[in-house]
């Protein structure tokens, strides 16, 4: 049998769907592989921040009578520790997003190339960089539910949430996408040296403006800043998940998921075509 006959019969044998499907799942179970033997390291780099926010936020400032929900006003605490909670679920998945995909991404363009091992799979260029984003949408989820934990047992006052499962089960995996989308962007644009302006210039400005600690329409009474944040797809996870987990005040939903939608769109092709690019080069 000759060569182009072999490789015509293999095609009948395994039509390319088949193939492509797969040799994604495949790639997902390598990633799930090194998610499980660095499950130690994982679980500790997914809960640091938001269990040092929540423990000094919601249980050092009340216990020493500093800041909000001070420990004489047991109503603001509690205000305070539900409005934090949301902004913390929307914090891990955008933070995990950048760790999980971006940071990978940048080691393996660089140094290692282990790039070379992932593009030379049975599967289109940009179904590999999909795949990215679809294992760090999954290592988001992780990383939110283990906020729960921490919200449950750490406030000094414990916050008082209400489940909105249809706004939770719909906005998770959209801000789960546009966080590992925006980690793809990022990971194809930043040089190993880079690194460090990542965290000074685009992750820090995006948690310290990104309404963790507060709803969006208490800046009202600064309304550049209202309006500037607006560029910041970690607001809208956090008013959706106010929406979500909370009965406090929020964006409209419309423009949550109206925003997310736009921003999921954008920086998957932004991604995608970066990923692209740096293989090609």
């Amino acid at each position: 049998m000759t060569t182009t006959a072999l490789s015509d019969s293999l095609v009948q044998l395994r039509p390319a769907r088949d193939a492509y499907r797969r040799a994604f799942l495949a790639l997902l179970a390598r990633d799930a592989a090194m998610v499980r033997k660095n499950s130690r390291m994982f679980i500790l780099r997914t809960i640091m921040q938001p269990l040092l926010l929540v423990f000094v936020f919601t249980y050092v400032f009340p216990k020493i009578g500093q800041g909000v929900g001070a420990s004489g006003n047991a109503n603001a605490a509690e205000q305070f520790s539900t409005v934090l909670v949301a902004g913390v679920v929307g914090l891990a998945i955008i933070f995990q997003g950048v760790q999980a995909v971006a940071l990978p991404l940048v080691t393996e363009f660089g140094y290692s190339k282990e790039i070379e091992d992932r593009v030379l799979a049975p599967l289109p260029v940009s179904l590999v960089a999909i795949e990215k984003i679809v294992a760090g949408m999954i290592q988001g989820f992780l990383s939110a539910a283990l906020v729960f934990p921490i919200a449950a047992f750490v406030p000094a006052t414990t916050p008082k949430l209400h489940f909105n499962w249809l706004i939770l089960l719909t906005l998770a995996p959209l801000a789960g996408w546009t966080s590992a989308a925006l980690g793809l962007a990022l990971g194809t644009k930043v040089q190993p040296m880079q690194v460090p302006q990542l965290f000074a210039f685009i992750v820090l400005p995006m948690t310290m403006l990104g309404c963790i600690y507060f709803p969006w329409t208490r800046l009202s009474s600064i309304r550049w800043l209202q309006v500037g944040v607006l560029v910041n797809p970690l607001v809208y996870m956090c008013e959706g998940f106010r929406a979500a987990l909370t009965r406090s005040s929020h964006m409209s939903l419309w423009a949550v998921y109206g925003a997310l939608l736009g921003f999921a769109v954008l920086l998957t092709r932004l991604g995608v075509k970066g990923f692209e690019r740096r293989v090609v080069n």
